[in-house]
């Protein structure tokens, strides 16, 4: 793989800091190492001696005043050494990637630690998407993708998807409209990324089969594209056996994932993580040493702590199972008798997406007509390339909401449907 080809001018000219660079070597160094590089402030003037926490097991995480010291200073900008390790051994451990003992130059699978996967993608899209870029991604998507690719100029192109995914015969046709022997030429405008959210999709719940993963890998050697796999429900599939991933697919070093741990452990910590071949994780983490610096060290030396043997929690699946099991009885109870909407059930994620039949454009009756009524979901149109576009669906979310709140959420739900119709 050429990875200097898919970088953008920002990224190629991003250059290593040597004040971040210092810290990791300091963090790396024996006790013996005197250092009068860092401009890290002192410990001993922060207020925090210690701390516990508990957690709902009963048992108590405990920072000495050791920790604490450590929790709460500066830190490497791709992460502390033992997340580190933890990460790529769960990785290695979930998807076996083919890249996993690649050389670097060849596409070597690398992690970096990200303030939530939201700046992970971020970053990545600055690294790939230049101005007029085609890329290609299943719409309707996640709304913060959409906030993050269209400000860097780029042509967003929807591929068809239904209640499984991405289409592999859309995205062949999509992508017949350039010659693969133009992929490498000068001035290309040939794709060179494909975004997608394969597993309990924001906002359809839809995700990919494994058939599916393998078709869409195939086209993405065909024309040499990067996929962007944005996996954080991953953990959230509610059924036996999770199909494969497109990292444990990945011979090429093609993948780029983005991984969170905010629908299983705490969204508030904002911990993420992204994997891919290492010369691009580099840059990633570049960028991160001009920016954020590096995630929150306390939230990182809690990570293992807590996701220790190993996620996701057999509890958090099951909670999230009868949630959406008793959402999708409140819309057969409400809806499906009188005909006037249509879903398919999640494998994954938190979401239903239910399409209102005979309204043409759902912003109305949700922003003004459903507020009225104190029942809030949200539009289809948010998920659109084009959000002005009128959208018959809306996203119903699962998560928060007890059973009777949904019940009840989906009798007003019902009677606006009726009266819009």
């Amino acid at each position: 793989m050429n990875y200097a080809r898919f970088l953008t001018a920002v990224s190629a000219a991003r250059k290593p800091s040597p004040i971040r660079m210092l810290t990791e070597i300091q963090q790396r160094s024996p006790p013996s190492m005197i250092s009068l590089a860092a401009g890290a402030p002192n410990p001993n003037t922060f207020p925090f001696h210690s701390c516990s926490i508990q957690v709902k097991n009963g048992d108590m995480i405990t920072f000495d005043e050791t920790m604490m010291k450590r929790a709460l200073q500066y830190s490497a900008s791709s992460g502390i050494p033992e997340l580190l390790t933890w990460m790529k051994a769960l990785q290695k451990n979930l998807h076996n990637p083919p890249t996993a003992n690649y050389s670097a130059e060849k596409g070597k699978m690398d992690m970096c630690v990200t303030t939530g996967s939201q700046e992970g993608l971020c970053k990545v899209f600055e690294m790939l998407v230049n101005p007029g870029d085609n890329v290609l991604l299943d719409a309707p998507t996640y709304s913060g993708t959409l906030a993050a690719l269209q400000p860097l100029g780029c042509n967003l192109i929807n591929v068809p998807s239904d209640q499984h995914g991405m289409i592999p015969g859309g995205l062949k046709e999509v992508l017949s409209r350039w010659d693969p022997a133009d992929v490498h030429k000068p001035h290309s405008t040939v794709p060179r990324v494909l975004y997608t959210i394969p597993n309990g999709g924001n906002p359809t719940g839809a995700s990919m089969t494994t058939q599916r993963k393998r078709d869409v890998y195939e086209l993405a050697r065909q024309y040499d594209l990067l996929i962007i796999e944005d996996d954080p429900y991953y953990f959230l599939q509610f059924d036996k056996p999770w199909a494969p991933t497109f990292l444990s697919m990945d011979v090429d070093g093609r993948i780029i994932r983005t991984d969170s741990f905010s629908k299983i452990l705490s969204s508030g910590l904002r911990i993420g993580f992204v994997t891919g071949p290492k010369p691009l994780v580099d840059r990633v983490v570049l960028h991160i040493q001009a920016s954020t610096m590096h995630t929150s060290t306390f939230t990182q030396v809690n990570e293992p702590l807590l996701l220790t043997p190993s996620p996701p929690s057999k509890l958090v699946i099951e909670f999230y199972r009868t949630q959406r099991d008793a959402m999708l009885s409140s819309a057969d109870k409400c809806l499906k008798g009188l005909y006037v909407a249509e879903w398919h059930a999640p494998a994954a994620g938190m979401f239903l997406w239910i399409k209102v039949k005979g309204v043409a454009d759902t912003q109305k009756l949700i922003m003004e007509k459903a507020m009225e009524k104190e029942v809030l979901l949200v539009p289809g149109g948010v998920f659109m390339i084009n959000s002005s576009d009128p959208c018959p669906y809306v996203r119903a979310a699962f998560s928060l909401s007890t059973p009777e709140q949904i019940d009840e959420a989906f009798k007003r739900l019902s009677a606006l449907i009726k009266e819009s119709l």
